[in-house]
């Protein structure tokens, strides 16, 4: 029998007329592995999924909660776009990050999992000569010549990074008025939501033969950074520590926090006419913004460790315990039932 044919605004509104949802929004195959393994996420009988710029859009319930879910792909550029394509054809009302990061805080574990209250871009330089002058604006500067092995004068060639802030655009001001932005912060009611985690039960074994040492716990309140940068190196990691107060180094976050920052569902209209294809789009937006968290899952020490990086051997304990907290989560957030 030969396939129905669906165009994207005839998928989009029959979806739609059924919303909100929460959107869900992870990264890599492991972490999609452990979330889909888990067999809580129901797939929408009548319109399970739509295959979007190289993406699959898998709509269903968690719980009975109505859920959209996408795998954005490693890396700002793609969280920003996946979240923006999101929020600009779906009815999402609230959006649940989650994935691995590594662990900056040495007061966390492998194993543990981090809701943080706000992520900070620390991948946004200027990168400057040894004596270049420092933007006072500037958060904060890291001197390439203090890592100097054997120490010397303190001098070398690659100079000093200093970290800046980032413009954000929104449509709540004038057209290109930009206000800067470091710290974005996720929702604090649904921080204080999953506040109610903190003590949940974590699992402890990859398998039967390879356990962590200690129970991992959660933690609700801490900081992350956010860099198109894997971390695994100890100097650097200390760095990020002593100078921002990060727990936790992840390459999406911020990305998907800075889009949400000044936007809301205030007022998002889908209406399609299916013989002439058009799409319109009205959309409001208010200074509090749509709903978000991250949840991430410590999968190694970012270069901290005495041997190799732990991803690969912890990495898949990390991203089951994340979506362990992600399903706990949803589990508690009132409204988005299905009907």
């Amino acid at each position: 029998m030969a396939a129905k044919l669906v165009t994207l605004p005839y998928f989009a509104s029959q979806v739609n007329s059924k919303g909100p949802y929460i959107g869900l929004l992870t990264v890599f195959p492991p972490e999609e592995n452990a979330f889909l393994g888990t067999a809580d996420f129901k797939p929408n009988p009548e319109h399970p999924f739509v295959d979007l710029s190289g993406r699959r859009y898998r709509v269903g319930t968690i719980y009975g909660k109505k859920v959209i879910y996408v795998r954005c792909g490693i890396g700002m550029v793609n969280a920003a776009a996946v979240t923006q394509q999101m929020l600009d054809l779906f009815d999402v009302a609230g959006i649940v990050h989650f994935g691995i990061s590594g662990d900056i805080n040495n007061s966390m574990s492998i194993g543990d999992v981090s809701i943080p209250k706000q992520f900070a871009n620390t991948g946004l330089w200027n990168w400057l000569n040894p004596k270049g002058t420092v933007d006072p604006d500037d958060v904060a500067q890291l001197e390439v010549g203090k890592y100097n092995v054997p120490k010397g004068d303190g001098v070398n060639l690659l100079g000093k990074l200093s970290y800046s802030t980032e413009q954000l655009f929104s449509v709540s001001r004038e057209p290109n008025d930009a206000t800067t932005l470091f710290w974005a912060g996720v929702s604090q009611h649904w921080l204080k939501l999953a506040s109610s985690l903190e003590g949940m039960e974590l699992e402890k074994c990859v398998n039967s033969s390879l356990c962590l040492p200690q129970k991992p716990k959660l933690v609700v309140g801490l900081k992350g950074s956010t860099a198109d940068i894997f971390v695994d190196n100890a100097a650097y990691r200390d760095f990020l520590y002593k100078a921002f107060g990060v727990s936790s180094a992840d390459m999406e976050s911020s990305a998907i926090l800075a889009i949400y920052s000044e936007i809301t569902r205030s007022n998002r209209l889908f209406h399609y006419q299916l013989k002439k294809l058009i799409l319109l789009l009205f959309q409001t937006c208010l200074s509090n913004g749509i709903p978000v968290i991250v949840i991430r899952g410590m999968s190694d020490l970012a270069g901290g460790q005495s041997g190799e990086n732990a991803m690969d051997t912890y990495g898949s304990l990390a991203a089951l315990n994340t979506a362990k907290a992600v399903l706990k989560f949803i589990s508690k957030l009132p409204g988005y039932n299905s009907r």
